[in-house]
């Protein structure tokens, strides 16, 4: 078993401090790249979750009381969708995979450091023409922006729309290249694909998801944008075009955009379940193949959501292929029930974010199957049971393990830790505010509210007002998150090269590392997660010894001890 060359108590590495300005201008470095998606991706985070909160005011009561008619309320609803999933936790996932990536490797920087910077710089042009489009005939077709709502009935900011998602689709192109040959080439010796950590196993999924499907996007949102300015009738039965062209096209992205926006949560997951409970990873193999599988059949199951628009005998394969697509996330939710099982779980700030994505990912999951079953998709199909099931798999998946990252590396990027008194009840909030905002609308779903209206039948009032109590405290769970970061970073205890006592290579360095990562090149363990193993248990004892009375986890090394290692 191999063991860690880099310092365990940063002894040889001088712990560089933050600079604000640097984050403000063009760099090559990853690590500041990382942090600058992510600055960018929070305040895109805030604007979509402000429309959210306009949108559940509105639906307090069954008439109109915020927007002045359908229209404002479809440009509300329009702008949230799109803002949420192309300027939020796409940008996000991004900034994790910059930052996290080479460290895990043991590697000084990206493979294209130049290009790195480039496809970040072009997120900031896509937000500002996104908000630019809200002024100027502000789009309101859903931000599916199905024809012909999209090209005959939306403002000129629908042109806007499309031109910054082309501009995030680039960036997400010129980013999965990165990540790809970054992950190919720049691994350590000793590190085969079956010793990387399972979080650079999802980016590798999710890079190669991103180059397959994004050219697909920019395919379509090319031929909405001719047929908007130049004439053309791609989209247009009176031309000769075909609405289901688009629909076809996009859902082809957009599908497999669901898995560009989990796989890296799942990577998270992992990370935190097997560093928090102490435990070797159960089933790492099936765990990283998973993700490669699930990266492949996100690639058959577009059709599924034009249930109503296909012929019968098309149905049937998609259905089919729609459940399958459920065996290897349920292969990961077995594995990280396995790996808690006997483990000495600490209920950290990332523990808990990432259990309560466990249990709420199950529940997007069911609804998932059961939305996969024609029968029953066709009942509830654009009802509210489809927005409840589409946001329990990226708020309760994408979002919770979001936050689950930022507890978990929140140290490691700023050399100090977060609060974990505040953690806590960031996540009691935010785990009751979500299922009470999102569970009852299967309810109202199954019942028969269609979605996309702001105008509803007076019976679902009851349903709707606690969703919408329920959504402010969702909202105002945010506000715990921002409260936390900001005293940590004035105050917040130093965190020391590796408060959790991890066995990958980003928590060899120092907090946060210096410019080029490492002194030298660190070896990786042969397994990332064994924890039991000799070697591992050496490498903890001497953190333990070195880190003194400031140990964020505790200062009593028996509740570090390691289980018994079960395999490789």
């Amino acid at each position: 078993m191999a063991t860690i060359s880099a310092p365990v108590g940063g002894a040889q590495l001088e712990r560089p401090k933050l600079q604000i300005s640097q984050y403000l201008r063009w760099s090559v470095d990853h690590k500041v790249i990382g942090v600058q998606y992510g600055v960018t991706a929070l305040f895109f985070f805030i604007i979509g979750g402000i429309l959210a909160m306009l949108i559940r005011a509105e639906l307090l009561t069954p008439a109109l009381d915020v927007v002045a008619n359908g229209q404002e309320y479809n440009v509300l609803f329009t702008m949230h969708g799109t803002i949420m999933i192309f300027l939020w936790i796409i940008p996000m996932w991004a900034a994790f995979g910059n930052y996290f990536v080479p460290l895990m490797l043991g590697a000084k920087d990206m493979a294209f450091p130049w290009l790195n910077a480039f496809a970040f710089w072009l997120l900031p042009p896509s937000g500002i023409l996104m908000l630019l489009a809200y002024f100027i005939g502000p789009p309101e077709a859903g931000w599916t922006a199905y024809p012909p709502l999209s090209t005959l009935f939306s403002g000129d900011g629908q042109t806007l729309w499309a031109v910054s998602l082309h501009l995030v689709g680039i960036s997400s192109i010129l980013g999965a290249i990165n990540f790809i040959v970054t992950i190919k080439n720049m691994r350590p010796a000793g590190m085969g694909y079956f010793q990387m950590p399972l979080f650079v196993w999802a980016m590798l999924a999710q890079a190669i998801t991103i180059l397959l499907a994004t050219p697909f996007l920019a395919g379509a949102l090319t031929l909405l944008i001719l047929d908007r300015i130049s004439g053309t009738t791609f989209f247009n039965p009176a031309g000769g075009g075909d609405v289901l062209l688009w629909q076809n096209v996009f859902w082809f992205y957009s599908h497999p955009a669901v898995y560009i926006m989990i796989l890296p949560g799942f990577g998270v997951v992992s990370e935190v379940i097997s560093t928090h409970s102490r435990k070797p990873i159960f089933g790492y193999r099936a765990i990283a193949l998973s993700s490669l599988a699930i990266a492949i059949v996100g690639f058959t199951v577009w059709a599924h959501h034009m249930f109503t628009s296909l012929t019968p005998e098309l149905r049937i394969p998609f259905m089919i292929t729609s459940m399958i697509i459920a065996v290897p996330t349920g292969i990961k939710i077995f594995s990280w029930l396995g790996t808690l099982w006997g483990g000495k779980i600490h209920f950290t700030g990332a523990m808990l974010f990432s259990l309560g994505m466990v249990s709420m990912f199950v529940i997007g999951g069911i609804t998932g199957v059961m939305l996969a079953s024609v029968p029953f998709d066709i009942h509830v199909h654009d009802t509210y049971f489809v927005v409840s099931h589409f946001h329990f798999v990226l708020f309760g998946g994408s979002v919770f393990l979001i936050y689950s990252a930022i507890y978990h590396w929140f140290p490691k990027i700023t050399g100090r830790m977060l609060d974990e008194r505040l953690a806590r009840i960031h996540f009691v909030l935010t785990y009751l505010g979500f299922f009470f905002t999102f569970f009852p609308q299967n309810l109202l779903g199954m019942l028969g509210m269609p979605r996309r209206v702001a105008v509803y039948a007076p019976e679902f009032q009851g349903l709707n007002v606690l969703v919408s109590i329920a959504s402010f405290v969702l909202g105002a769970s945010l506000l715990i998150l921002f409260y936390n970061m900001y005293i940590s970073l004035r105050r917040g205890q130093i965190a020391g090269p590796n408060p959790w006592r991890a066995l990958t290579l980003e928590w060899t360095t120092t907090s946060p590392p210096p410019a080029h990562n490492f002194i030298g090149d660190p070896v990786p363990f042969d397994d990332p997660y064994g924890y039991g193993t000799e070697a591992a248990k050496a490498y903890i004892d001497a953190i333990e010894r070195r880190l003194g009375p400031s140990a964020p986890l505790s200062t009593d090394p028996r509740r570090h001890e390691a289980p018994v290692a079960v395999g490789d």
